[in-house]
């Protein structure tokens, strides 16, 4: 009132509307306050009460007065005294209950039954309905208005539904008749995106990796964890719930990784090997800003032993940028993708020296590496390698191969061959295979890295790749001749273009 407030309206009194012990007079009102406004006011104080709980779920304005004389009844008969006469009702625009016209026909089509118009008013009176039969034959046009105590029904085409389904709730679902479709269904039509996220989901979990499926809510204090303190703050703004379940729960994820690594920490205190995936989008800034945008991500963490520890007890050794790379190249080698390639990459999640770059072709599709070890700290974790990658799933999807070639087995005998080379330790691994693969041509049918030595024996700011060759020619059979012509073909290649030298 005019001296201060007295109420936090629908959730809590204050203190001077408190009767005490020395109160005489005692002025009781009866409110219907707005549920929204209820609801927003306790979440927003932390002030859960029984008025709020009751307020927020909806209270229609004509009980006030029958609470009110209620009240003032229960009063006189426990305390005694005297009850002023009359009411004082102040409110100027009283609402008006939903009033939804209906039909026979509606009845027949919504429903599959045939009920008259006399049927439909009194299945829909045994609820408080008030109805009024307006037009007669062919359809008659029943006009039904909701009990004050319905707040659930609706207007237009929303009302229509809810008296639909009041009229088959109180008729009886077991009595509505079964009508089979008139025709087959139509044919499947396929569904390529759909498709190669499920053999994704398959190859992963083949690798022995477990999905899991987070909360798509978040806050903005959760996500930042998963980037470096120094990581200056996020531009694009977050999508906000108008009105959330919890603070935690506020706003919609910009990444997965975030999602992820609280399930890893959650889990780390009770498994002793965490290998996860999760297909599941992020909710980003959209051109018109209305809506977010959906984008479908792909994220892997893991962390812990290689194994799990068998009966004799014997230390597992852990799993290490390797592994995590291992499984995505075989991951995105079992989807047909080409030209994949690794580049050492920053970002704010990762450590800056174990990071990578994921492309297919000439576009960027993840990132992946160990975690930064000031993100790490910031979760209860053991201490271990902590590694994730990151993907945008609609770049994988674009990257596959509508066809793909299936090539028959070799009938020729190949030659296996090591070679070591010693490069500047700034030249990455994948650009040397790189160039031995497009030297080699189809001969080459296989490049793999098996080792990397540095030390005194190289040089200061050299490190020795060693490679393991296979040459195969599909028409004959390859000399130790074809063999030199080869290697020496690539050494020179290497030699002109990265300054690589052949260890002796």
């Amino acid at each position: 009132d005019q001296s201060g407030i007295l109420a936090l309206a629908g959730v809590m009194g204050g203190l001077e509307s408190e009767i005490t012990e020395s109160t005489v007079n005692v002025l009781l009102e009866g409110a219907a306050w707005n549920m929204i406004n209820s609801r927003r006011t306790a979440l927003a104080q932390n002030l859960p009460s029984e008025a709020s709980y009751r307020f927020s779920r909806g209270v229609h304005p004509e009980l006030a007065p029958q609470g009110v004389r209620r009240g003032l009844q229960l009063m006189l008969a426990w305390t005694g005294g005297t009850v002023a006469q009359g009411l004082v009702d102040e409110y100027p625009l009283p609402p008006t209950d939903p009033t939804v016209e209906i039909t026979t026909a509606d009845a027949r089509r919504w429903l599959g039954i045939e009920l008259s118009a006399e049927e439909i008013v009194s299945l829909l009176e045994s609820l408080e309905f008030d109805c009024e039969v307006v037009s007669g034959q062919p359809s008659a046009v029943i006009r039904a208005t909701a009990p004050n105590h319905r707040l659930d029904i609706g207007t237009g085409v929303i009302g229509k539904a809810d008296l639909m389904e009041e009229i088959a709730r109180i008729y009886g679902y077991d009595r509505i008749p079964e009508t089979r479709l008139s025709d087959a269904l139509p044919p499947q039509k396929g569904n390529p995106e759909l498709e190669i996220e499920e053999d994704l989901r398959d190859l992963l979990a083949d690798l022995g990796l477990q999905e899991i499926i987070t909360h798509r809510l978040t806050s903005p204090e959760r996500e930042i964890r998963r980037l470096a303190p120094e990581t200056p703050p996020e531009e694009m703004p977050y999508f906000s719930l108008a009105n959330p379940i919890t603070p935690d729960r506020s706003v919609m994820r910009h990444s997965l990784l975030a999602s992820a690594l609280e399930i890893v920490e959650r889990n780390a205190r009770i498994r002793e090997r965490i290998a996860l995936f999760e297909i599941n989008p992020v909710f980003l800034q959209s051109e018109d800003g209305e809506l977010p945008d959906e984008k479908k991500m792909l994220v892997i963490t893991l962390t812990g032993p290689r194994a799990l520890t068998d009966w004799g007890g014997a230390d597992a050794t852990l799993m290490d940028f390797f592994d995590l790379k291992g499984i995505i190249e075989r991951a995105l080698t079992g989807l047909h993708l080409e030209d994949v390639r690794y580049e050492p990459g920053q970002h704010p999640s990762f450590h800056p020296g174990k990071c990578a770059r994921v492309f297919a072709g000439e576009r960027q599709i993840g990132v992946m590496g160990q975690l930064h070890p000031q993100v790490v700290e910031k979760y209860d974790v053991p201490e271990a390698p902590l590694l994730a990658a990151e993907f945008n799933l609609e770049a994988i999807i674009a990257a596959v191969p509508a066809l793909f070639k299936v090539g028959a087995i070799p009938t020729q005998p190949p030659i296996l061959e090591d070679i070591a080379l010693i490069v500047d330790e700034t030249v990455p691994a994948a650009e040397v295979e790189n160039l031995i693969r497009q030297t080699g041509g189809s001969t080459i049918t296989e490049v793999r890295l098996f080792d990397v030595y540095r030390g005194d024996q190289i040089g200061t700011g050299k490190k020795s790749l060693a490679y393991s060759l296979t040459y195969q020619n599909p028409e004959r059979t390859l000399t130790d001749k074809d063999a030199a012509k080869l290697r020496n073909k690539i050494v020179h290649r290497l030699e002109q273009e990265i300054g690589a030298q052949l260890r002796g």
